[in-house]
């Protein structure tokens, strides 16, 4: 006979089988959760009455507006992926900066930051630079791993920089704003793209042989025609950023309401770019629909899980299993990211946070650790799963467009020192928490407990009684 107490690991063991087997995780977990629901039922470990739960939580994910940003940030990625909006952004960017050692580095690193920012997707910053910097590169000598390498990296910063959609996805996890989950992750993804320009430039000192300047053969003239260049991609890409962040920071519109108009924006600067043609909106729409139904089907899965998880007990049993953690909050912490980087190896971001994160987020609030601080943090970690050799998805979109005279081993070899560069930033957002709260805007807090109501008595007068008061 089995005891309510191994029914949450033998749930837990049974998803892994699942997806050691290669079966696709929405279906692992639906069937895992309805297969260990029957069982719970007929062993007495809850009532028939629990699994009516379900179709309220379905229905809970399908009306839920904060999910609809998924479909239009995703759209407005799309759309900006095709527009020609990369091509100026690196093209101007790379003339301004190719005198110095490591220039073409640099602009992949603050152009891959900016299409962070307007695009919210790591295939388009990865397939646009992978097609447009990596020949040129090449071109003009610079070591394959530091060239496929920067340009994986400067794809998977849009995993931390707002409008990410992991951050959406773990704002809806955790039960927090998208609005303060977006405001926590600018102070981290600063320091992301500083980490990254700090290493180029120490390889260029060090290493300048491996990150040459341009020759100055192949230097445009720096005049008005080179501003203009850069100004044209910049302008229209930083008035898309404010459009979409900033009206959420200021309160003017709901991230759902802001992906609405950035998906405006991106149609609009794909017609100012002439690229605006019906295979464009077509091939966009595909691939929204693509994404958003397997977050859907997902999502379903996992609150299917989810609900058998609880109905047994597995939240009491996953936060006792934590507990029992040496160094409190920084073992926990330490722990908790460990364990997300190895399963970054075998599930990609959506799997994490929709299996994991439900299970970790009780646990951590008993510590009394700050839900967007921990968001944050593990938003940073799992980038690391599109770094990893050999299951990245960001060293495949690179494999997929890089020339195959472009080895294999130097993309998978490139990707390390980056990989390492994450996980620095990792450590310092657990050991300096002000990185991410000291952009939170939480205003003055009172401790309910300690409010006291102090009315004076009514007052009587000849013409007005006094109220009378009801014990």
């Amino acid at each position: 006979m089995l005891h309510e107490d191994i029914m949450p690991p033998l749930m837990f063991g049974g998803l892994v089988v699942f997806l050691l087997i290669g079966f696709p995780a929405a279906f692992s977990l639906a069937a895992v959760g309805l297969f260990f629901g029957f069982i719970s039922i007929e062993l007495g470990f809850f009532p028939e009455a629990w699994m009516f739960n379900l179709p309220l939580r379905v229905f809970g994910i399908l009306s839920n507006d904060l999910l609809l940003a998924i479909p239009f940030f995703t759209l407005m990625g799309a759309v900006l992926e095709r527009c020609g909006l990369a091509e100026d952004l690196l093209e101007g960017t790379g003339q301004l900066f190719g005198k110095v050692p490591g220039g073409l580095a640099y602009a992949v690193i603050i152009v891959g930051a900016i299409l962070g920012a307007i695009t919210g997707t790591v295939a388009a910053s990865v397939i646009s630079m992978g097609m447009i910097s990596l020949p040129i590169m090449m071109r003009y000598g610079y070591d394959m791993r530091i060239a496929t390498g920067v340009i994986a990296a400067s794809g998977t910063i849009t995993q931390i920089i707002p409008p990410s959609l992991v951050l959406i996805v773990l704002s809806d996890q955790l039960g927090q704003s998208v609005g303060e989950m977006y405001a926590g992750a600018i102070g981290p993804s600063l320091m992301q793209i500083s980490l990254f320009l700090l290493f180029i430039w120490m390889v260029s000192i060090f290493q300048p042989h491996k990150v040459p300047p341009l020759p100055p053969e192949a230097l445009a003239p720096r005049d008005w025609r080179l501003w203009w260049r850069v100004l044209k991609g910049m302008v229209p890409s930083m008035g898309l950023i404010f459009m979409v962040l900033g009206t959420i920071f200021l309160g003017l519109a709901t991230p759902t309401e802001a992906g609405a108009m950035g998906v405006v924006g991106a149609v609009l600067l794909a017609a100012a770019n002439r690229r605006l043609t019906w295979p464009l909106i077509r091939q966009a729409m595909g691939n929204t629909m693509r994404i958003t139904s397997m977050v859907i089907f997902i999502l379903i899965g996992a609150t299917i899980f989810t609900l058998v998880f609880q109905g047994v007990d597995g939240g009491i049993w996953i936060e006792h299993l934590l507990a029992l953690l040496p160094g409190g909050q920084t073992g926990f912490l330490i722990f908790v990211n460990i364990f997300i980087f190895f399963l970054a190896f075998f599930l990609d971001f959506f799997e994490i946070a929709f299996i994991v994160i439900p299970l970790l987020a009780p646990a951590a609030k008993s510590l009394g650790i700050d839900l967007v601080w921990f968001g944050v943090l593990i938003c940073i970690n799992m980038q690391t799963a599109f770094m990893h050799p050999p299951f990245g998805f960001a060293l495949f979109y690179l494999r997929g467009v890089a020339p195959k005279s472009v080895l294999t081993r130097d993309i998978y070899l490139g990707a390390i020192p980056w990989l390492c560069l994450q996980l620095t930033l990792v450590a310092i957002v657990i050991f300096w928490p002000q990185s991410v709260t000291y952009w939170l805007d939480r205003g003055p807090r009172a401790d309910p407990s300690t409010v006291i109501i102090d009315m004076p008595p009514p007052v009587s007068t000849p013409d007005i009684p006094a109220m009378p008061i009801f014990q």
